[in-house]
């Protein structure tokens, strides 16, 4: 007992970590004369946009409420045909459904766990042109997929993309001509969609936001987070006085508090130094796991690695395969370390087997789901409990 007295039990699979300077800022804010709607949300969106390298932010109260509005704003509607992944949180294809649509989804690569670009160009392709609408593809994990590639595909046939960045922000890969492409960039994708749970790289506790380059999407996104109501005296049909507002679309209160974003922005100030601690994690877990028969470290897009061996991989979850994944999940349990399954496949729910998807419809998301289990991985996980996680994997694969 000695050895692991030290020890902070149970160890999750993902952790906040709030600081007092984080404490500090959500309290100034509580003190101002803005709870909601105030000057700390632009703030936080203008950051937000800076980190990632897009020239528009719009903050939400949640990332399902990002998606919602990405879908809306896109135009998705009954008779649109959407194509996602099956191994993602459901939300990444229940906001098709919020809007009337039907949602497609597409198996994964097996090597790294991200949609398949080849089995979705098939997919595109053997369909009639304009049949489907759009692709969410998913930075799963934290692995960015390649959108150069995605683009291509496309733009061939006509289709936008949201990027689910809801793992990567921080996130790259490398394009053709060798530059970084930061995930949620809008440099190939129409939006993309952040979420700020507590287990996510920057915690508002609840929260998410949108990015984009496109102006008018922006404006839309804009109007639509606060019940389609607008103020803005270049967009009022008429004008009564100060106190007049039109609501000119179907929206909804996606707002997000300005404490929240105050939170926001003081976790993102060290976003930095969190995601390098992620990566340090990783290089540790792969190095003790290299060449041990039985466990299999899921992969990372090649597209997100640098000539030099950076990874643009963000590291949100980090991903093991093993054969008796239930046994070494309640073996972990008996130990307090509480790792986790990302994803059940949202095809296999009950929901989407009544709109007639079935088991053995997707078979590389089924097996990989059979195998899978997220090891504890956020920034304050301590070297000794790392190694303590590292030798009950072990302990459990090799008796």
């Amino acid at each position: 007992m000695t050895q692991n007295s030290k020890l902070r039990t149970p160890i999750p699979y993902g952790r906040q970590h709030i600081t007092e300077a984080d404490i500090q800022a959500v309290v100034e804010t509580l003190q101002s004369d803005f709870l909601t709607q105030g000057p700390k949300v632009a703030e936080f969106e203008q950051a937000f946009a800076a980190y990632v390298g897009a020239k528009y932010a719009v903050a939400v109260s949640n990332g399902t409420a990002a998606l919602h509005l990405s879908a809306m704003a896109l135009g998705v509607k009954e008779g649109s045909r959407v194509i996602t992944t099956p191994i993602t949180f459901v939300a990444s294809a229940n906001c098709v459904r919020y809007c009337g649509g039907e949602v497609a989804f597409c198996d994964i690569d097996p090597e790294t766990g991200l949609i398949d670009i080849k089995k979705l160009r098939q997919m595109v392709e053997t369909q009639c042109r304009g049949h489907y609408d759009g692709i969410i593809p998913v930075d799963f994990a934290g692995n960015p997929v390649n959108l150069e590639e995605l683009r291509a595909l496309a733009d061939e046939h006509g289709l936008w993309i949201i990027e689910d960045a809801a793992h990567s922000p921080g996130g790259f890969f490398i394009d053709s001509k060798g530059d970084k492409q930061h995930c949620g960039n809008g440099r190939y994708a129409e939006l993309a969609i952040f979420s700020f749970h507590p287990v996510k790289h920057i915690a508002t506790s609840e929260g998410g936001m949108v990015t984009t380059n496109d102006e008018e999407l922006y404006k839309m996104l804009l109007l639509y987070r606060t019940h389609g109501i607008t103020r803005d005296p270049d967009l009022l049909e008429e004008h009564h006085g100060g106190w007049y507002m039109e609501m000119q679309a179907l929206g909804y209160n996606y707002r997000i508090p300005d404490m929240l974003c105050a939170l926001g922005i003081s976790q993102l100030a060290r976003a930095d130094e969190g995601m390098a601690r992620r990566k340090e994690i990783a290089r540790v877990y792969d190095e003790a796991f290299a060449g041990t028969e039985g466990i299999e470290v899921l992969g990372t897009n090649s597209a997100a690695l640098t000539e030099s061996g950076e990874t643009g991989h963000a590291y949100h979850l980090y991903v093991i395969q093993v054969e008796d994944r239930k046994g070494l999940y309640d073996f972990l349990r008996e130990h307090q370390i509480f790792a986790q399954v990302h994803y059940i496949p949202a095809h296999t729910m009950p929901y989407y087997r009544e709109l007639g998807y079935k088991k053995g419809d997707f078979p590389e998301a089924e097996d990989y789901y059979g195998r899978c289990l997220s090891l504890p991985m956020y920034p304050t996980l301590s070297e000794e409990e790392q190694r303590f996680v590292i030798e009950r994997v072990k302990e459990f694969v090799q008796r």
